[in-house]
């Protein structure tokens, strides 16, 4: 079970990530027309989605994976204190950005406001997903799925 939800994980990353730079993208060249379209608020809507099932996955793998260990060694091993400490601080707070700038951009009246909260918001989320992401090259165990 650990395995296939880790993998499940580790895929969804990359669904999220798209859906990240979609919504930012469309949010910064759609900041000065007076459109806020359908397609708008479910790009917006499911890159939200998206962002709190990784999250459910995240805790139950929080909980079930070696990586993560309650130790006096913690802190002193790079990769366990990734894993148990600044991966988890970091994606909590990238998907407290996300519902922030989803909700704010709910609540806007204007056009342009709707899209400055996402594109805000969610521009900031995407660099914490990114240096919260155990990327292969930083030596932390994980791969590319």
């Amino acid at each position: 079970m650990y395995t296939m939800l880790q993998h499940a994980h580790s895929g969804i990353r990359w669904i999220i990530l798209i859906l990240l730079i979609v919504s930012i993208i469309g949010s910064f060249t759609k900041r000065n027309k007076s459109e806020f379209t359908d397609s708008d608020k479910k790009s917006y809507l499911f890159t939200m989605i998206f962002t709190h099932i990784q999250v459910l996955l995240g805790a139950v793998l929080y909980f079930i994976s070696p990586m993560v260990q309650f130790t006096s060694d913690t802190m002193k091993n790079a990769v366990t204190r990734f894993y148990t400490m600044e991966h988890a601080t970091l994606m909590l707070l990238a998907i407290i950005l996300i519902t922030i700038g989803y909700s704010r951009s709910k609540r806007a009246d204007s056009v342009a406001g709707k899209h400055k909260a996402i594109s805000i918001f969610y521009s900031i989320a995407l660099l914490l997903i990114l240096a919260g992401i155990p990327w292969p090259f930083r030596g932390l165990g994980a791969g590319w799925f």
